[in-house]
């Protein structure tokens, strides 16, 4: 139990730099900010790339595409404060 929950920690910390490391500007969010977003990005990459059929590595780059996404999102719902 405790290896699948350390799994998602850690895919979601590495998607969740590369979204934050490809996104241009600044996002000022912290390592739980960080890791949730790659979480959620990693779980709509996934859906997506079953959805199309897409392969393992496709489904990496999806994941980071979705982290990325929901980056803008944030930041957009973060300046409407």
């Amino acid at each position: 139990m405790f290896d699948g929950i350390l799994g998602y920690v850690v895919g979601g910390l590495v998607i969740g730099l590369l979204a934050r490391l490809f996104k241009p500007g600044a996002d000022p969010m912290g390592w739980i900010m960080t890791i949730l977003l790659g979480i959620v990005g990693a779980v709509a990459g996934g859906w997506a790339s079953t959805q199309f059929g897409l392969g393992r590595m496709m489904t990496w780059v999806a994941a980071v595409v979705a982290a990325i996404i929901l980056l803008f999102v944030y930041e957009a719902m973060r300046k409407k404060k």
